[in-house]
């Protein structure tokens, strides 16, 4: 099985480099915003858009201007790629996929791709236009390389991501199957008792982030020490960020290693986050990354991750009779079921839910009913709408009821 997978190493520029990226970022980000604002007037005035070939025949023609020939300063096929990541930007609008394309910002993350004829070897980078830069390489690049691109991040720090084309041999799914439910209390608990607490770095740095916003706020502006007051800044925003990834990655690591079939919720996190007394916890509990990294490598490595209906009460129904309790709260971390008075455990109840309808609707579509009953057995009763029967028997749960 093909897959892409990008590797991302430190690279120390010397000065005459660190200018050329700096050039190269000038140009990447005029030539970006210079055809966004070309495509945003010339849809209002006719009705209809411009493509990337006709981006591309204008760009070609800018470039012979005199006012515009320092764009020939830098590799073409950087520029021509700041030109594909604006068409790609402007079909997942669209598409709906993202909301709509952005200026971009000297002050934010710098990047410019380079899509070939670059060489890594003997702890040099070499592009077109620029030789030699050092480059840390601390694992090894395996596959076909396929582009890399060049990144300066608000910290000033310099960083090369190599995409690669690799086979991997076909996944073997084998494991356990459970439920996973999110949280803010607890970060997930999974349908085996396993909680995971959240690890709040962003939370934890709060009281140094807003010592360090003062800081700037109290800096000239355009002057040396608002610059590195900012720099400081970012580097403490770095730190959170890259305590967050390190603990998502391993997290997402052993689920998808340790299990064969992962149930999780389908998020509304747009919606969650308008919650302005909750927005900042969402944010930083940064669920939509953890769902992503389950997803891809979960097809790596042989783990299916599928989502349960958005709307379905997993934390309000009772797991044993099917009760819901619409009076539950999100203060409520543990409740007593008034039809059968079975205690629960609020998240656990929640990860058994998403467990045994995760479970129902995938036999649904895969196996015929008839098999399940031979499966469960005649003496377990059917799942609430489903036809599928439950793992509980008659003699350990009372009847399972659509509410």
């Amino acid at each position: 099985m093909k897959i892409n997978k990008a590797y991302k190493f430190r690279i120390y520029p010397n000065k005459e480099q660190i200018q050329f990226f700096s050039q190269s970022f000038g140009c990447v980000r005029f030539v970006y915003n210079y055809f966004l604002q070309q495509r945003i007037s010339y849809y209002a005035e006719n009705s209809k858009g411009l493509t990337y070939n006709d981006n591309s025949a204008a760009l070609t023609q800018l470039k012979k201007q005199a006012e515009y020939n320092w764009l020939q300063d830098i590799s073409s096929q950087a520029i021509q790629a700041a030109l594909r990541n604006l068409d790609i930007a402007y079909n997942n609008f669209f598409n709906k996929q993202s909301k709509f394309p952005k200026f971009k910002k000297k002050s934010n993350r710098q990047t410019f791709s380079v899509p070939q004829h670059f060489v890594i070897e003997n702890g040099k980078l070499s592009i077109p236009k620029c030789k030699d830069i050092k480059i840390v390489i601390h694992r090894e690049i395996i596959g076909k390389m396929l582009s890399i691109t060049i990144s300066r991040t608000p910290s000033n720090k310099y960083f090369a991501s190599v995409l690669c084309e690799l086979d991997i041999p076909e996944p073997e799914y084998k494991g356990d199957v459970i439920g996973i439910d999110f949280g803010i209390k607890t970060f997930i608990t999974t349908s085996d008792g396993i909680k995971v607490d959240p690890p709040k770095y962003y939370r934890k740095s709060e009281d140094q982030l807003k010592k360090l916003h003062k800081r700037v706020s109290k800096k000239q502006n355009n002057s040396k020490n608002k610059y590195k007051a900012n720099k400081i800044l970012a580097k403490a925003y770095e730190k959170v960020t890259n305590q967050r990834t390190d603990f998502l990655h391993k997290l997402s690591n052993k689920l998808v290693n340790d299990n064969q079939v992962i149930y999780i919720e389908d998020l509304a996190i747009r919606n969650m986050i308008r919650n302005h007394k909750l927005a900042k916890s969402f944010a930083d509990a940064s669920w939509s990354t953890f769902v992503t990294q389950l997803q891809y490598k979960g097809n790596w490595y042989g783990c299916t991750i599928s989502k349960i209906d958005r709307f379905f009460p997993s934390s309000k129904r009772c797991l044993l009779c099917g009760y819901i309790n619409d009076n539950l709260t999100l203060k409520d971390r543990s409740w007593t079921c008034p039809r059968c008075t079975a205690p629960h455990d609020r998240d656990l109840n929640a990860a058994n839910n998403i467990l045994l309808f995760g479970r129902a609707g995938t036999a649904l579509t895969s196996i015929s009913k008839v098999d399940i009953e031979k499966a469960c057995g005649e003496d377990k009763l059917p799942l609430p709408g489903t036809g599928i029967r439950s793992p509980f028997k008659k003699q350990e749960a009372l009847v399972f009821r659509q509410e």
